[in-house]
């Protein structure tokens, strides 16, 4: 079994060491740590690591900088940034700088493997409680600077999902779609449900907005 790579860069010591030990005890994972400051850049060169994992607090750098310099020399490895209470300007931000996902430092262990995993397969994630108010922030802010490409790719949709907002962005009703993709109209209307969920709106009218402001998908 090929393992994922992983490289921590964490600050905080104890941390960073409880972290690589617990990844280290899954069978698929391979995973080392640096404190991030300049040898951080150093070993994931050496390491090319299929995933590093960032702290966004880094006291020693610029977390952001960091992720930009990993991306630029490393550009198949994916990053995914950790913090407690990220804040929505910073989202937006990281995504733009090809951040693959975010994980909450308060999330379950299975979260945070999922996470991992999810990121190597190409699945670009964010926690589910940043789907909510929060995210709708996100998107608010996104919408005005321009960066609401960006945000929504780092959100799961499921192939169908694409699909159905496509056919939203195309203005077809729910009927039409229905017919379109070959389901029950019930079937649609779940789509949208999940859809407005993830992103954090309430009615298919401002899924409609979204979607002719910026085409987002």
């Amino acid at each position: 079994m090929k393992k994922i790579k992983v490289l921590l860069i964490e600050d905080n010591r104890l941390l960073r060491d409880g972290t690589t030990a617990l990844l280290n005890e899954q069978e698929d994972i391979r995973a080392v740590s640096s404190p991030g400051n300049k040898s951080a850049l150093t070993k994931a060169k050496k390491l090319v690591p299929d995933v590093v994992l960032l702290d966004l607090g880094l006291k020693s750098n610029n977390s952001l900088k960091v992720l930009e310099s990993i991306k630029q020399q490393l550009p198949l490895t994916e990053v995914i940034v950790m913090d407690l209470i990220p804040v929505h300007s910073e989202v937006v931000e990281f995504v733009k700088a090809g951040v693959a996902g975010f994980v909450l430092k308060d999330a379950t262990l299975d979260e945070f493997l999922h996470t991992i995993r999810a990121v190597v397969k190409g699945v670009k994630t964010l926690p589910p409680t940043m789907t909510d108010s929060l995210f709708s922030e996100i998107v608010e802010h996104a919408l005005q600077s321009g960066q609401i490409d960006e945000v929504m790719s780092a959100l799961i949709m499921t192939s169908r999902e694409h699909d159905v907002i496509s056919h939203i962005a195309a203005g077809k009703s729910n009927k039409e779609i229905a017919i379109s993709l070959n389901v029950a109209v019930h079937t649609i209307e779940n789509h949208i449900r999940n859809i407005l969920d993830k992103l954090a709106l309430h009615t298919r009218l401002e899924l409609a907005t979204l979607t002719h402001i910026k085409e987002v998908l």
